[in-house]
């Protein structure tokens, strides 16, 4: 299915919709290769990897204002963020960075949805502070010899192509950190079963063992040094477009609550008329919208050409506390019913909690806005 994501109207699109809507199976343990298919027909897996690679080659707003509407039609924040995890920290860094061989080799699979990507930057001393990273890559005569051992490598357990950060200098610091594009397959590559995670449980996360793993020379992504800026700046979509899709989710909690509250009745009265529950509401409103005009002029700048690096701090805190305190909000305003596992408000509020940390803990983003202003 090709669609012209800049001028399609979403909202009038029934049969986009319907599609983003039934693209999740959440009666599957984990996320599978059918759902995957049904997210790459609806263009969800390429939408801003260059069109010279595959891709359809939208900017930061056209691909939030997609990845908005797919936080909002599709409930399963599991299948978003794992499907928008592979497009932005795997694909987005191959497709910018990779060499000739690499982006002909991958991304035709990685747009296409036949091949699934995951993020390997973590370690158990190196979450927020990638100078802590001690996977080494070694030179070898014929590439890199990778060891160490990644871990909250989401898509993991089902990738087939690792984007691996590894140190190559450790003189340098953070200068010295590079950035492999690693295939499943690779003899001393093993992962670890999915972990048990209190929110996103479909998307699977593990460890990631890297055992003298030999990487041909040209999977560098970049050149010798380049991690830190490569995954920086695919740091800058994920902190705006998947997190638009958190807007989506949040825009979804907030029309339910809406809803429930003029059709739920208590004490004679639907219990919207309790301002308890209107001004909750209300507020609900006025921080989604706050959210989305950080967003629009965080993606405005990026669009430019600019980092923005105050603007996405900004969006990303913005847009992740409020998702959080949305989904609690909605369970407040459902009462028993919310936390029942049937009615789904709960297994919103698990989702919503982990985006305070990855792609940046909200004090690291409270530290870059920080430093924008002289501190």
């Amino acid at each position: 299915m090709d669609i012209d994501w800049q001028s399609a109207d979403l909202s009038q699109d029934a049969d986009v919709v319907r599609r983003m809507a039934d693209a999740a199976d959440p009666s599957a343990e984990f996320l599978g290769r059918a759902e995957w298919r049904r997210c790459a027909d609806l263009g969800l897996t390429r939408l801003s990897v260059p069109v010279s690679d595959g891709g359809s080659g939208l900017g930061f707003a056209a691909t939030a204002r997609v990845t908005e509407a797919f936080g909002l039609y599709c409930s399963d924040m599991s299948l978003v963020f794992g499907v928008l995890a592979h497009l932005f920290a795997c694909a987005m860094p191959i497709a910018r960075h990779g060499s000739a061989g690499a982006r002909a080799e991958l991304l035709p699979g990685l747009c296409t949805g036949s091949l699934i990507g995951a993020n390997a930057i973590s370690e158990e001393r190196a979450g927020s502070d990638v100078t802590a990273i001690v996977t080494r890559a070694m030179r070898a005569p014929d590439g890199y010899r990778l060891s160490g051992v990644k871990t909250f490598v989401s898509n993991g357990p089902v990738a087939d192509v690792f984007l691996v950060y590894a140190v190559t200098r450790p003189e340098l610091g953070h200068l010295g950190l590079s950035a492999f594009a690693v295939d499943a397959g690779t003899p001393g590559l093993s992962v670890g079963p999915p972990m048990p995670k209190v929110g996103l449980t479909r998307c699977p996360a593990s460890l990631l063992m890297l055992d003298n793993c030999l990487v041909p020379a040209d999977r560098m992504l970049g050149r010798d040094g380049q991690g830190a800026a490569i995954f920086q700046a695919s740091m800058r979509w994920e902190r705006t477009c998947l997190f638009a899709a958190y807007l989506g989710q949040s825009a979804r909690l907030l029309a339910r609550c809406s809803s429930h509250a003029r059709e739920r009745w208590q004490f004679g009265a639907p219990i919207g008329a309790n301002q308890a529950v209107a001004h909750r509401i209300a507020r609900m409103w006025l921080r989604l919208t706050a959210a989305r005009a950080l967003l629009e002029a965080a993606c405005a700048r990026l669009d430019r050409g600019e980092h923005a690096v105050a603007e996405v701090a900004m969006a990303k805190l913005a847009i992740s506390e409020n998702a959080v305190r949305t989904a609690h909000d909605a369970l407040r305003i459902f009462g028993g019913t919310g936390v029942l596992v049937s009615g789904d408000v709960e297994r919103e509020l698990r989702d919503a909690l982990p985006c305070t940390t990855f792609s940046g803990t909200s004090e690291m983003q409270l530290e870059q806005i920080a430093k924008e202003l002289g501190l």
